[in-house]
Parts: C-alpha cells; structure tokens; sequence
C-alpha cells in the first residue's frame, strides 16, 4: 500500500467543482431482507466514458505514468463517491468482485475535501490495524493481494466533519 498525503494539487478547488457539476446519484441495495439507501452518493465513469473535470484525467494519467509498469496495465475507469457528512459511510468490504477476486491487482483512491478515516483490518474481522485520515488531495494505492487479504472501511462518525469525495481509479474488470 502507498499513502502519499497532499499527492494532489488543487484539492479543495476541484472538490468544490465536483461536488456541484457531477451528476451523483443516491442508490438503494439489499442487504439481509431489506432495501436500504446506500450512506453516500455515486458517480461512475466506465472506461468509455469521458471523467468529469480534466484535471481527474491528468491524475489518472500521472497515476498510470507511475504504476502501470507494475500493474501491467493502465487505470481506466473512475468511480465517486460523496460523503455528505459522517452519517455517511462505506461497511467493511474488499473490492473482489471481477478479476479482483482471484488476481492481483491495484486501485487508486485520491480523496478530496474534509479528511475521513479509512480504516483497514485483516479480511474476516479484528482490530482495525490501520487509520489513515484521508482528504485535501491525500493518495492512497491498495495493491496486490490488499483488496483479498484486508477490508477496508469508512466508518462513521459522530465528529462534525464536511463533505469528501472519494475517486476510485481501477483497471478494467476490476470492481
């Protein structure tokens, strides 16, 4: 895993343009025997899909530059997501749907706005081992077996803090 704090430039200008130019949608998923809206809001550009400001293109650009010699393959796709506030949140999981699953692989999260923990702990529960308080341009890479070996999360948090987004740089087929 790689954390490069302050990795982006120009943070807390693009934030404010994404969060008031993309087109973020509230979604809803099931869990156990209900339907509950998902705690934050979504944006997904596939690999054919033009990103919404270009400075998310020259990051992605930046971010291939750097590690597809490593990866064997570039980031194409983007995924969004917005935390309003700290009701907001993402459950512990690890990206192994797609080739995740079986392979390694990386993704790039760059995060905007107000800082949030990321929090990690080994796959299957425990102690979180890591915290890392992500936002104003901070870079986190999570690659090879990190996404089958370790989950990661959002928590929320009762602490007043503002919105963040998160961008998710991953390779093709990775989810």
């Amino acid at each position: 895993m790689d954390h490069l704090p302050g990795w982006f430039h120009g943070a807390d200008a693009l934030f404010e343009e994404l969060a008031g130019s993309v087109p973020w949608q509230a979604e809803e998923r099931e869990m156990y025997d209900r339907v509950v809206a998902v705690p934050r809001l979504l944006a997904y550009y596939r690999e054919d899909v033009p990103l919404p400001h270009p400075a998310l293109l020259e990051a992605r650009e930046a971010l291939n530059s750097h590690y597809a010699p490593e990866l064997g393959e570039p980031f194409v796709t983007a995924g969004l997501c917005l935390y309003r506030d700290g009701r907001d949140s993402v459950a512990w999981h690890g990206d192994r749907s797609g080739r995740s699953a079986t392979q390694d692989t990386m993704v790039a999260i760059l995060s905007l706005g107000d800082p949030r923990d990321l929090a990690f702990r080994p796959r299957g529960g425990g102690p979180v081992e890591l915290r890392l308080p992500l936002g104003h341009g901070d870079l986190v890479v999570m690659g090879g077996s990190c996404q089958r070996t370790w989950e990661h999360a959002v928590p929320k948090t009762t602490r007043a803090v503002g919105p963040r987004i998160s961008v998710q740089f991953r390779p093709r087929g990775v989810a």
